[in-house]
Order: structure tokens, then sequence, then C-alpha cells
């Protein structure tokens, strides 16, 4: 069986066994089989780690901006001649089909291009003679060893959101990956070396709580990046924080759709469906809301559940397939919950998709697209972050209503206005509530779908 271990120092760590002892299961969605072993590393590999990047760091802050530059072009091209090897890691572990893997890449990638440009951004400034005989330097510095913490969504590219910015500012990187997908993360690191890049610049690190909390409370690491759910993003900031290093955290979202009656309903559906069930559901951007006005609903509804049932659902890496498992039996049985829960709390339950199987590959962890109208916003499946083909339609009688609504949900991250009225679209971007309180993690936007009349 395959086996994953850790990245530390340029190389695979230790004889390639798990110096905790402990490792975890990582499963084929599409089969339910387990497929490969991760190891799980505990204070000492954590240790190990960050040592290996504060060593680096000595001489990468202050290599110059040319060596680096350099590095990250025969990334780039690295990179570009193995998306397809990236996007098939991806399938076989998160689930998600080829083309949307490819997707992931692609955007991964965009960044990657992004830090080879990184230079002129990392310019300082002069401000001479601010007070009389006073000058003020601005002078950009790097932070030092800087910690990514990634979900199992976007295996890659999430990844390469955070070290290559990082690194192309002359800081060394941990990355600590989600243990369900870690075969992605390896093939970065090991695309890095060939590149160019340091031993110990990028060190990948395995594991859960223990190794998270170990990085965290490490005296060596000056700032810490999160993805994932809101619950371990607040325990991340605060932990951190409290340990004086710089921290971003970025927890759950629940993204709505606002749906007016002069709406285009053809259009509005088919936004509907590829928002809701793209990736499974399995993305932060997902729409899992439509907020249906007045008579919308009605007539949105059945568009909605006439497309969803078109959408092929099937293993990732079979061509014809529109939509995959999702990444484990435990996270499938609790989207399945959810749905079931729905029901019992007064929603109509329009599609389930909890029977669904896949013909020979019954033990993958298969869900079907559902579809939940008139649900209630006090209900468990709108108060949570469902992370899976499960859309709820909200019902509101006005305008009025239906931002209260959106305003009044503690998720960001978006929000859409379909409509064919440019004043009211206008006023929605005006009146959504763009603060960060609570567990809103980016300002909420709003993009108005305006069709002709």
């Amino acid at each position: 069986m395959k086996t994953v271990t850790h990245w530390i120092g340029g190389r695979p760590y230790g004889d390639g066994s798990s110096a905790s002892g402990t490792w975890a299961p990582v499963t084929d969605p599409a089969t339910g089989e387990v497929t490969t072993l991760v190891a799980m590393a505990g204070a000492d590999e954590a240790d190990a780690a960050v040592a290996a990047a504060k060593e680096a760091y000595a001489t990468w802050r202050t290599s110059s901006l040319a060596r680096r530059t350099a590095i990250l072009f025969r990334y780039r091209e690295l990179l570009h001649a193995r998306r397809d090897d990236l996007a098939a890691l991806i399938t076989a572990e998160q689930g998600k089909v080829h083309a949307d893997a490819l997707g992931e890449v692609a955007r991964g990638l965009e960044i990657v291009e992004l830090a080879c440009g990184l230079g002129m951004a990392l310019k300082g400034d002069t401000s001479t003679e601010v007070s009389d005989g006073v000058d003020v330097v601005s002078v950009r510095r790097p932070l030092g060893v800087v910690v990514g913490i990634s979900p199992f969504n976007f295996p890659a590219m999430i990844s390469m959101w955070m070290f290559p910015m990082a690194i192309a500012c002359g800081n060394t990187f941990v990355h600590k990956p989600s243990s369900k997908a870690p075969s992605a993360s390896m093939l970065l690191a090991e695309l890095a070396a060939e590149a160019g890049v340091p031993d110990g610049v990028l060190n990948i690190l395995h594991g859960d709580e223990i190794a998270v909390n170990a990085l965290l409370d490490h005296p060596d690491v000056a700032a810490v990046s999160f993805v994932g759910s809101t619950p371990v993003a607040r325990h991340v900031y605060a932990r951190a924080s409290a340990a004086g290093k710089r921290v971003q955290a970025l927890g759950g979202a629940k993204n709505h759709m606002l749906v007016l009656p002069d709406a285009d309903l053809d259009a509005a559906a088919d936004a509907a469906v590829t928002a809701a069930y793209g990736s499974a559901g399995q993305r932060c951007m997902a729409v899992s809301v439509v907020v249906a006005v007045g008579s919308a609903g009605d007539a949105l509804v059945p568009r909605i559940a006439e497309r969803a049932t078109k959408v092929t659902i099937g293993p990732g890496d079979d061509p014809r397939s529109e939509m995959g498992p999702l990444v484990t039996r435990a996270h499938r049985d609790e989207v399945a919950n959810h749905v079931a829960g729905a029901a019992a709390q007064g929603a109509d339950v329009v599609l389930d998709g909890r029977d669904f199987t896949v013909a020979g590959l019954e033990n993958g962890h298969w869900m079907g697209i559902s579809l939940l109208d008139r649900v209630g916003t006090d209900s468990d499946v709108y108060r949570n972050e469902i992370f899976g083909p499960v859309l709820c339609v909200v019902r509101a009688e006005t305008y009025e209503e239906a931002m209260d609504i959106v305003n009044g949900s503690p998720f960001g991250n978006a929000a859409s206005i379909f409509t064919r009225d440019g004043t009211d679209a206008g006023s929605g971007w005006a009146r959504l509530d763009r603060r960060s309180t609570r567990a809103k993690t980016l300002a909420t936007a709003c993009s108005a779908h305006l069709t002709p009349s």
C-alpha cells in the first residue's frame, strides 16, 4: 500500500516511517477503499519541520529577488507540465472530476505566476521632510517561518495560494495540508525542490490537532494562515494570536443567491445548479441558499429540480461524470443527516440524494443532489455550513424581507442578486451588510445578474 510521509529539509522525512507511530487511512472516494496511509506528525516532527525552516531562513531571507524569481519561474513551468498528474492525485483522494481538478490547478498556477512578479510589490518607499529634518523610510522585510494549514476540498489550489507568495517574500514555510488528501502537496514539494527551492524553505507536515497545536505554540513560528471550518478557525486564531503570532483564519461560508420575480428564471436556475452542485458542493464559494422573493419560488424550484436531475454523477476519472463523490464516508453521512434533519424540521424535500449510488461502486462516498424548499432560517440545515450537494430555498414575501435574511446570516463569503431591475441590483449592493462581524470571514460582496427586459 502507498505511504505518504512528511517532507522536511528538502526530502522525505526519516526512513519513510511514521516517527510518531501513527498512520491515518486515505480512501478513494469513488470506491471507499483505503489506498494510502499517511504519517501523522507528533511534536517531534513539528519541531523538526520548524527547525529546518528556521535554518533555511537565515540564508533565504537575504537571497536576491532575482534568484527567488528565477526559481519561481522554473517552478511554474514544472507545475504546468505536471498539471495532469496533480489533477489525477486530487481526483484519487478528494473525488472531484478531472476537469474540475484541472481547473483547481489552473487557479493555483495563477498565484504562482503572481509570485513570480512580486518584486515590484515588495518595494519600500521614502517620504522626505515630513517634518523639519525628518524623513520617513518604509522597508518591507520577511517575517520568518510561516505556517499554512489548508483544507481537503482544494488540496493543490489553496496550497499554491499560500506558500509561493510567502517564499517569494523571503519567508520559509511549513505547510500542514489535510490528511484526507495529502498526495498533491507532496508532489508540489517535490517539484519545488526540482525547481531549485533550497532545502528547508518549503516543508510539508501531515497530521491532526496534535501537529497543528505544536505549530501554533512554537516560538519560532512568526505567522499562521488557515482555511477551514469556523470552529477550527476560531481555535487557530485564538491560540496562535495568544502566542504573539500574526494570524489570518478563514472559516465557513453560506453564500446566498437572491432571486426577484422579474429575473430571467431560466438563467437563475442554470446558475443555481452550477453554483450549488459544482465540486459536489465542497467549496466555500458554493451557493447554498436561494432566497426566492414573492412568486419567484414557485416557478424557480421546478426549473432547478429539472436541471439538477440531469447532472451526471460518477467517479472523477470518468470523463462523463459532472459531479463526483464526497471526500469521506463520515462527511457523506453528515451531509445526509442534514437532509434528514431538514425534512424533520419542516422543509419540503424536492430532491433527496441520500439513497444515490453508482452501480459497481456501491461502497463509494456517494451523495446525490438534494434540493430543499421552504427551509426555515431557524433550521439546522440553514444555520450550519453543509459542504455538500444540498441547496436550500428560503421563501421571502418582499425584497425587504429577503435582504434581512441575507444580512442576518452570520456567514460570508458572497451574495448575488438576479433581477432585470438595475435599481434593485444597485440598492442591494448598497444595503448588504459588509461588516466583518461574528463568523463572517470575508467581506460580503454582492454581484448583480442583469438580463434584458
